[in-house]
């Protein structure tokens, strides 16, 4: 069975990346290192919600 990832992130959230990765670590403590497909589910909209509030290198010139 293949699972593809959504590419949306909620635009309302505005959770620090500090904020989401402790959720994520809690996930994870949760499933006892093996996530559900509900938990995957919920890890990748993490994921990208993390990826989403991380600061982004500013690239010299």
């Amino acid at each position: 069975m293949l699972h593809t990832m959504s590419t949306t992130v909620d635009p309302s959230s505005e959770r620090s990346a500090a904020e989401v990765n402790e959720e994520i670590r809690a996930l994870w403590h949760r499933s006892g290192g093996t996530l559900s497909g509900e938990q995957r589910e919920e890890y990748q909209r993490l994921v990208l919600e993390w990826a989403a509030a991380a600061p982004h290198p500013v690239k010299a010139a």
